[in-house]
């Protein structure tokens, strides 16, 4: 267990990849159960965005799959479908309460400018950084140049947040 946390980890920093996560569906399911877990437990105290946050996670848990099985299967990688979404989800378990802490900053209404530009700092370091991440992670999956893959990344940021406005039309108005 603890292996897995370091290789996440390493993933996270940018120091190994998916081609170093063992092709398992019991290692994906695990996985996403620790994302789930660990965004739970970090969201019940810090709520990411208002409204329904627990459904949020859970539809951005199925769009996620969804995206790297159809991005697999457009660029006839389907065999590397385990390891990158079992990459995508460990990393982002070992950053959710960093991203999770920097999205709940980002919401609050912040009265003292001195805290505005050390907010956005965080939130844009954070985004770089996931960016990053997972850029590297689909340009080891893809075998594509890091700019497409980064491409990739931010489409699926803006199709999955299109997806929850969508799917819950109200919630920024509260």
């Amino acid at each position: 267990m603890l292996n897995l946390l370091r290789l996440f980890a390493d993933i996270a920093l940018l120091r190994r990849g998916p081609e170093d996560v063992p092709a398992s569906l019991f290692l994906l399911a695990a996985t996403v159960a620790a994302n789930f877990a660990v965004n739970f437990v970090v969201s019940l105290f810090l709520p990411p965005v208002r409204g329904p946050w627990l459904l949020h996670l859970l539809v951005d848990i199925a769009f996620t799959l969804l995206w790297y099985a159809a991005l697999m299967r457009i660029a006839s990688r389907s065999e590397r479908f385990l390891q990158t979404t079992t990459a995508v989800f460990g990393y982002q378990t070992v950053l959710a309460p960093l991203w999770i802490a920097a999205a709940w900053l980002a919401s609050r209404d912040i009265d003292a400018s001195a805290w505005r530009l050390p907010v956005a700092a965080v939130g844009l370091g954070v985004l770089a950084w996931v960016l990053a991440a997972n850029g590297r992670i689909l340009r080891s999956a893809l075998e594509q140049p890091m700019p497409v893959c980064v491409i990739l990344v931010l489409l699926q940021v803006f199709l999955g947040q299109l997806l929850l406005l969508g799917l819950f039309p109200g919630v920024a108005d509260t």
